[in-house]
């Protein structure tokens, strides 16, 4: 019975011993599950250079990209500087143009005032030197007594030069169509005065009234009239004279 209890005792103390072994062991193997091990201190120190390194390849990195950056920015500056100093010369030049533009037709208007002014004048002078030739011409051939000294064209045996067409007539000529002769080109040929109206030129054949105006070529209305014998020119200041008429011919 002794015996019994003995080996009955013993079993439960090998198996409460194997139990606390496994116990243990799983104890331990939960703890390395649990935690991890820990590295060597070579493997750390690898692992915080390749960090150092990776962080400083970004700063780097980072560095070149800012670079990059500052680059495009100032060939930006550079390019919209550039750009301003090409606008501001194309206005220079645009300016400058302009006053010279304005330059070259001021000097233009100066010279064509000048040239006009010029032409003005040389007018003016063929004016006066024409009006002085125009009266003494008209002066010279004015009758000391008309009545004496006119012929018509009868008494100089009939006309027999050109004729205007009738109806070239009716526009231009007879009483209804005055004009003055001293705004007609006017000249001096083979000592008779010679106008042109109408497009036809007319010689004055016959001297014009002593009692006609010094300047009647010029202030008095006139006109060239047919009157079956041939042509004559009529001053109408003198509409109480009938029949006194200056013979003219082509």
């Amino acid at each position: 019975m002794k015996r019994v209890k003995i080996i009955g005792t013993a079993a439960l103390l090998l198996l409460f011993g194997v139990a606390g072994f496994c116990y243990a062991q799983q104890d331990q193997q939960g703890e390395k599950q649990g935690k991890p091990e820990k590295q060597s201190e070579p493997a750390q120190q690898q692992q915080q250079d390749q960090g150092r390194q990776q962080h400083a390849q970004q700063q780097q990195d980072q560095g070149k990209q800012q670079h990059a950056q500052q680059q495009q920015q100032d060939q930006g500056k550079q390019q919209h500087a550039q750009q301003q100093q090409q606008d501001q010369g194309r206005q220079q030049h645009a300016q400058q143009q302009q006053q010279d533009q304005g330059r070259q037709q001021h000097a233009q208007q100066q010279q064509q005032g000048r040239t006009e002014h010029a032409q003005v004048q040389r007018t003016q002078q063929q004016q006066i030197a024409q009006e002085g030739e125009q009266r003494g011409d008209w002066h010279q051939h004015r009758a000391h007594n008309w009545d004496s000294e006119h012929r018509d064209w009868r008494q100089r045996g009939g006309y027999n030069g050109y004729r205007i067409p009738d109806a070239y007539y009716t526009s231009y000529y007879g009483r209804d169509h005055s004009f003055r002769v001293y705004s007609l080109p006017f000249m001096y040929v083979g000592g008779y005065p010679r106008f042109q109206y109408g497009g036809y030129w007319f010689s004055a054949v016959d001297p014009y009234p002593e009692y006609w105006g010094d300047d009647w070529y010029e202030t008095d209305d006139v006109y060239v009239a047919y009157l079956g014998d041939g042509y004559y020119l009529y001053n109408r200041s003198y509409p109480d004279r009938q029949g006194v008429a200056i013979s003219i011919t082509f």
